[in-house]
């Protein structure tokens, strides 16, 4: 690796950190927010994701068209900028209590993370090599997790602090007193927050004197005759966005719910607040397996569909068994997940031709998944007669669907 990609890779590195950091980080605020703003159902307390993932459907298209205008380190830049105004919200969010204001911060942390990502991607495969490319991407992916691992114990530290003292002391508090102490509660996220609107401030400052090298447009290795004429008319690539949608859907209840889950088996939420680092562990280990196994020993479709079995087997443990060992369950879909993403999304834009560009983008706007299927989860978990627990067969068809996809729906060429 020549030295004059160091500082640049330093940079990208920070990035795929704050990804991993801020996306974790609504594992915690769920319960939080749910105690804080008093809310009454999970459904209420999981737009929470349903906000922040909305805003990558959202962003996806207008992303690709803010980079071709100000370029892709001005895309990083104002991305870092939009995380940093949605951080801020949080503190007029935190002195009013309003639930709907912290979901506004949320989705505008997520538009400028879906931004950033568009823009910085591209740089990982061009910092060296195209032979250490896949190398680097395990790098960046393991940076990514490790923040993953960490955001949830640093603000479950900070805001779930004595969390056995604050729910009993609500239970005896009325009225004006009820809400002041609501009031402080709230109040723990606003130095978290504000501190990393500064640290993303900062940051986007920084890359404005980082040089980084230009990113060259692919469409001199695209070619422009392609076998349809019509994005929709391939099977592999409108397959692969349903088959990412609930990828992405069951990563984020596997990391989002876990505390929740962790909660209603009697654990205390001080307990239960390292059960998203679990998850991510887990994903983490994946990731690390892959980089030694693929594609040496086996294949990406391969692994994707070894995975598929995986969280499908993973799924049935957490409605057959209970406590610790079903949370753990809900743990080992981390490792069930790990290498989903980078196998789902090259056998989607295979052969797609002068349309590569647009079924990205299509794969980007999948992340959506997040927000529905986690929605999803929380309206069947609050029936009486389903439960959090039975909700997770919401995992099992989308498992399935995955498999499908790895064993026989990428090879489709024609419906």
């Amino acid at each position: 690796m020549k030295s004059t990609y160091t500082f640049p890779l330093i940079i990208i590195a920070i990035f795929f950190f704050i990804f991993g950091f801020v996306t974790w980080l609504n594992s915690v605020l769920i319960p939080y927010l749910k105690i804080a703003c008093q809310l009454e159902t999970n459904l209420q307390a999981y737009l929470v994701t349903f906000a922040f993932y909305l805003s990558y459907f959202v962003m996806a298209l207008p992303s690709a068209w803010l980079l071709n205008k100000i370029g892709f380190r001005g895309g990083m830049s104002v991305g870092l900028l939009v995380m940093a105004v949605g951080a801020l919200v949080f503190i007029p969010a935190a002195q009013s209590r309003l639930y709907e204001l912290f979901l506004v911060g949320l989705f505008v942390q997520g538009a400028g993370l879906a931004l950033l990502q568009t823009a910085v991607n591209p740089y990982v495969a061009v910092l060296g090599s195209p032979e250490s490319a896949a190398q680097r991407i395990s790098i960046m992916g393991i940076f990514n997790k490790v923040a993953g691992i960490l955001s949830p114990i640093i603000l479950g530290a900070i805001v779930f602090e004595d969390m056995e003292q604050i729910e009993k002391k609500l239970q005896i508090l009325k009225n004006q007193e009820k809400i002041l102490f609501l009031d402080n509660l709230a109040s723990k996220v606003i130095l978290p927050y504000a501190t990393m609107a500064f640290v993303l401030l900062i940051l986007a400052l920084m890359i404005r004197f980082a040089k980084l090298p230009k990113v060259e447009e692919e469409n001199k290795e695209l070619s422009e005759t392609t076998e349809h004429q019509n994005i929709w008319a391939y099977p592999q690539l409108v397959l692969g966005v349903f088959a990412l949608f609930l990828y992405v859907g069951v990563e984020v209840i596997a990391g989002d719910t876990i505390i929740g889950y962790g909660v209603f088996w009697g654990y205390s939420q001080e307990e239960a607040k390292f059960f998203t680092s679990l998850t991510l562990g887990g994903m983490l280990l994946g990731y690390i397996l892959a980089i030694f196994t693929i594609p040496r020993y086996i294949s990406q479709q391969k692994s994707l569909a070894i995975s598929a079995a995986l969280g499908l087997i993973f799924s049935l443990l957490i409605l057959l068994t209970k406590g610790l060992l079903s949370v753990l369950f809900v743990a080992l879909l981390g490792l069930a997940n790990s290498v989903m993403w980078p196998a789902i999304f090259p056998l989607a834009i295979t052969n797609l031709g002068k349309f590569t560009k647009t079924g990205s983008a299509m794969l980007i706007m999948a992340i959506v998944g997040g927000a529905l299927l986690s929605t999803l989860y929380a309206l069947l978990s609050d029936i009486p007669s389903v439960g959090l627990q039975n909700a997770y067969f919401l995992l099992i068809p989308s498992y399935l669907f995955i498999y499908y996809y790895a064993t026989w729906g990428y090879k489709k060429i024609k419906w």
